[in-house]
Formats: structure tokens, C-alpha cells, sequence
């Protein structure tokens, strides 16, 4: 194995490599959330071409999905991370319509789907949140947590429903808990 000196403490490997190793280790929760910071951080690495950052960052959207429980906390948290990751690779590099993963109108009706609750629902639930019982404000949270990126998609987005949909989402993020 290579140095990790130059990388951030990670090795260096290629992406196949990393892909073989995600397919070793099965459901090992550790090792595959070890393998999705792998993968993010190359997804993030400005020294490489855009082309080679996508490939990584759709790895880590494979392990993200795989590495996460089905209760809610673990839905919410990689559902953010999924948005976050597709976001932030479409600020980067610009939209990519002909890939779902790239496609800001497909990212956004993602999080709109995700949420569940219009923000005229979450507004009214934040109503007062702090007398909310604690699965209540729990909720709110992850809701807030999974709209979080709508603040950078917003600029990509196309006018229309989902546009508005993404201000009006922003809007009621601010008195989420």
C-alpha cells in the first residue's frame, strides 16, 4: 500500500480498487462507511479531473446507500448525504440533465419526495417546537437536515414548481429546529 502522507491519512487507491473492496465487505457497517469517506474524498479532491471526481462521488452514492439502517435517523442521514454529495457535484461541475444524479430537477423532486411534508406542513408543525415531544423536534430536524440542499440547487434549478418549491423550502427552514 501507498503512502497516506499526501492523502489525508487515506491510501491511495484506484477506484477500482476501492470498488473491489466495497464488494469484500459486504455489510460490514465500519468498513463500508470507511469506504464511503474513501470515496467522498476523492469525490472532493480538486487535483482530480471532473470526469474521475463523478465516478468517485457515484461510488460513495452506492455505498451511502448500502451503509445506512432502515430506521429514521439512518433514512434521513443518507438521504442528506446522497442530496448534499449530488448537489454539491452539480455546483462544481454544472447540471448533467442526461444523468439522474446530476440533474437538479431530479435531485430536488428527490428531496421533495424524501421530505414528505409540504413547508406550509413543516411550518405549522415548528409552530411552538420546543413544547413538541422530542420525536416531533427530531423529526423537524431531519427534515431540515434533508432540505439543507436546496440553499446551493436553488441556482441551478429551472423556473417553475420546483424552483418555487426550493424558496418556499428555504423560507420555512429557518424556524426548523
Amino acid at each position: 500500500m501507498e503512502s497516506t502522507a499526501s492523502t489525508g491519512g487515506w491510501p491511495l487507491n484506484s477506484i477500482e480498487e476501492v470498488r473491489e473492496w466495497a464488494d469484500r465487505a459486504g455489510a460490514a457497517v465500519q468498513e463500508m462507511e470507511q469506504i464511503r469517506v474513501v470515496a467522498l474524498s476523492r469525490a472532493e479532491d480538486g487535483r482530480l479531473p471532473a470526469g474521475l471526481r463523478k465516478q468517485w462521488a457515484k461510488l460513495s452514492l452506492q455505498v451511502n446507500a448500502r451503509v445506512h439502517g432502515d430506521g429514521p435517523w439512518d433514512q434521513a442521514r443518507m438521504a442528506a448525504q446522497s442530496f448534499w454529495l449530488r448537489t454539491r457535484m452539480v455546483a462544481e461541475f454544472g447540471p448533467d440533465p442526461d444523468d439522474a444524479d446530476w440533474d437538479p430537477d431530479a435531485i430536488a423532486s428527490g428531496i421533495v419526495s424524501a421530505v414528505i411534508l409540504t413547508p406550509e406542513q413543516a411550518r405549522d408543525l415548528s409552530v411552538r417546537w420546543q413544547d413538541q415531544p422530542i420525536e416531533q423536534i427530531g423529526y423537524l430536524r431531519r427534515v431540515k437536515n434533508v432540505t439543507a440542499p436546496f440553499e446551493r440547487l436553488q441556482h441551478h434549478l429551472r423556473p417553475g414548481p420546483l424552483h418555487e418549491l426550493a424558496l418556499a423550502w428555504l423560507s420555512v427552514r429557518k424556524v426548523l429546529p
